[in-house]
């Protein structure tokens, strides 16, 4: 759900280097942290996002690592995705104040967007306790799927029908932060007490090499629709 890739009125500003000048000067440019000092402030936010998907991710791993009682770790696992969401509509916002956007910023935005929104929700997923050989499997697709997804976008969004503001007008697919949804829900069971051998509608084919959690379900659908060409999502 790349937001600055949809504003690209900010990115062909006269004021900022068109595609070419930016590659070139990236790859100009020696200088000690030179990366780092061609990032704009929006880039910084996206960071941001990033920071909270890596830190979910080592939340749903040290709850992993500890006793299943203390529910503090995986609390936070689910708490650090919203915090993700809120950076990830700020640095548009940022970016469209500032009028400036960059290059790299743009792949910035959807590769924290994979890590806070596709592979956070499916490790705190595996930490309640939906990790059967299979469920890694359709875990694994609901990540592709977004993977795929954000490529796709990087690749079309120009193509997509804008408005009087050049902002487009709709997403193709279900924008992968709304995998929030299935976090929110992750969250509404570790309140109730319903995770590890309590996870609603148990296990089906136990004891066999098909061994899986119907719950997964939920991961597959909504891999499926992120990869969609047919949903349209009116953006905002």
């Amino acid at each position: 759900m790349s937001k600055r890739t949809s504003s690209n009125v900010v990115s062909k500003a006269k004021s900022e280097p068109n595609v070419e000048e930016q590659k070139q000067m990236l790859a100009d440019d020696t200088r000690h942290f030179s990366m780092i000092r061609m990032l704009h402030l929006a880039d910084l936010i996206t960071e941001l996002n990033g920071f909270c998907g890596v830190m979910s991710i080592f939340s749903s791993m040290r709850y992993c690592l500890g006793p299943p009682s203390a529910t503090a770790n995986l609390w936070a696992a689910l708490a650090f995705m919203p915090f993700g969401l809120f950076f990830d509509f700020m640095d548009g916002k940022v970016a469209r104040w500032r009028k400036k956007s960059s290059l790299m910023g743009q792949e910035l935005d959807s590769l924290a967007d994979l890590v806070s929104f596709g592979v956070s929700p499916a490790a705190a997923a595996f930490a309640i306790g939906i990790r059967t050989p299979l469920d890694h499997l359709f875990l694994t697709f609901f990540v592709l799927c977004g993977l795929t997804r954000l490529a796709r976008f990087n690749i079309t969004v120009a193509n997509v029908p804008k408005d009087a503001t050049g902002k487009s007008k709709y997403f193709e697919g279900t924008p992968i932060p709304t995998s929030l949804s299935i976090a929110g829900l992750m969250g509404y069971w570790v309140s109730k007490g319903w995770i590890g051998d309590n996870i609603p509608m148990g296990v089906v084919g136990q004891g066999t090499i098909f061994e899986f959690h119907p719950v997964v379900g939920l991961f597959v659908l909504w891999g499926a629709m992120m990869c969609s060409k047919s949903i349209h999502i009116p953006k905002p």
